[in-house]
């Protein structure tokens, strides 16, 4: 689980901003708050962003991007840090940006940290956080290292790190020498976390092509009851010679495949890819309709409308985020495109509806779709609100900072009137461009 994510001079943040996933002592749908009884701490399965156009929400969503991958794979050996600053003030063009993780792992916290700019890593820093005390993994400057006694690799990891290049995280380089004990915080970014951009699709979706598979069944019956018309999905498989991919991305897709593993291909819309006996085979994805006269037919993917599309781009995520021991963590960005508000918000509820106390799912989504500003959906302290002031900073507070708001109040009603920020300040004619912004009113009362 994600515990909370902080950076600083980051593109359109200056300063440095964290957005916490420690609930609060707000009673509201206490039922669904996983608990990590070891740490006595509660943490948010859900957290949603809101803001005007340019505000900052898919900056924040760039920095874990960013981080992520750089942590799975870094820049090569001649290339800079492909980190992004905040340019709209000289001195901070110059400074390093920095990227603080706290994360739960196998029920244990980890606090992972490395600070960079273009040509170097400055900081990075791994703690394992138990009950009662902290163990430093490894604190790693410019030009030396600490390492902790209790990590098996401790002579070896000497070694790694004197063949750590200045721009490569410490992290990176150890899991490609076989450092096991610092895998668990690297599997987190590499299996625990997805992005899914506005353009993105889930990548893994053979266990819904496939008919035996209780996944295909359950999508099927979701499909149809989100009225998309849609009763279940099929695939016909194509020769792949016939698509339209130079022999360099077959020889990628092969080297990364698994045997039987199918992937969505970023190319043509409804297509898929698997390696079968070792052969490539492209799959042409189908949607099936029943008919009134109770036949079935199929269509093409892109004959479905967008909002249909994008459904089925979204309920793999949905699904494997839900599932009984899901410890994914599933990041939206613009969850909302192509869906009607009522679609996106069954989405979140039937999401919602399966977290616990011992849930480990969480997430994380930003929309301008204001049906999911509701207390009866979520807590005050899941919503967050994406705000930039005349300077082009863009700042991140949750709605749980603005104190005495009763559980019954339409927060949407305030939000919109501009009384908590995160709007667009539309400029009338003749309006100064440069006037400072009214005041928000954070940690105080709502007007």
């Amino acid at each position: 689980m994600l515990i909370s994510f902080s950076f600083s001079n980051w593109m359109s943040f200056r300063e440095t901003t964290s957005l916490s996933m420690i609930a609060s002592r707000e009673r509201q749908h206490g039922e669904r708050i996983p608990r990590i009884r070891k740490y006595q701490t509660r943490v948010l399965p859900i957290a949603s962003l809101y803001g005007g156009n340019a505000s900052g929400k898919t900056n924040m969503v760039r920095a874990l991007d960013f981080a992520r991958t750089l942590i799975l794979h870094g820049p090569r050996p001649d290339r800079p840090i492909p980190v992004q600053s905040f340019q709209l003030n000289a001195q901070s063009r110059d400074q390093p940006s920095s990227f603080q993780f706290e994360l739960l792992v196998d029920e244990f916290i980890y606090a992972y940290d490395f600070t960079v700019s273009q040509e170097r890593v400055w900081k990075e820093r791994l703690v394992k956080c138990k009950s009662t005390r902290e163990q430093v993994l490894y604190d790693r400057s410019q030009s030396s290292v600490k390492f902790h006694s209790s990590l098996q690799d401790h002579p070896f990891l000497e070694f790694v790190f004197r063949g750590t290049r200045p721009n490569q995280l410490l992290l990176t380089n150890a899991i490609s020498q076989n450092v096991e004990g610092l895998r668990p915080v690297y599997n987190w970014f590499a299996k625990s976390l997805i992005l899914i951009a506005p353009d993105d699709r889930f990548v893994s979706v053979e266990p819904f092509l496939d008919e035996g598979n209780l996944l295909h069944t359950k999508m099927g019956d979701i499909l149809g009851r989100l009225d998309t018309g849609i009763t279940r999905l099929s695939g016909k498989d194509v020769s792949w010679e016939n698509m339209p991919f130079p022999k360099s991305f077959a020889d990628l897709l092969e080297e990364n495949l698994n045997e039987g593993e199918t992937m969505m291909l970023l190319g043509p819309s409804g297509f898929a890819v698997t390696l079968r006996h070792g052969e490539l085979v492209a799959i042409a994805l189908k949607t099936v309709h029943a008919g009134d006269d109770g036949t079935e037919a199929e269509f093409d993917i892109e004959q479905e409308a967008d909002g249909s599309k994008r459904v089925i781009e979204l309920l793999p995520a949905f699904l494997s985020l839900s599932a009984k021991g899901s410890e994914k963590i599933l990041v939206i960005d613009e969850i909302d495109r192509s869906l009607h508000s009522l679609l996106t918000r069954k989405l979140v509820e039937t999401y919602l509806s399966t977290c616990n106390e011992d849930s480990r799912s969480q997430l994380l989504l930003t929309t301008h779709d204001l049906l999911l500003m509701d207390q009866k959906l979520l807590r005050r302290d899941e919503m967050w609100l994406a705000s930039r002031d005349s300077g082009g900073v863009s700042h991140l507070k949750s709605l749980g900072d603005f104190k005495d708001t009763r559980y019954d109040k339409d927060v949407r009603k305030s939000y919109l009137q501009g009384r908590m920020g995160g709007i667009p300040r539309l400029l009338l004619e003749g309006e100064d461009l440069h006037s400072p912004p009214e005041p928000i009113q954070a940690n105080g009362s709502l007007p």
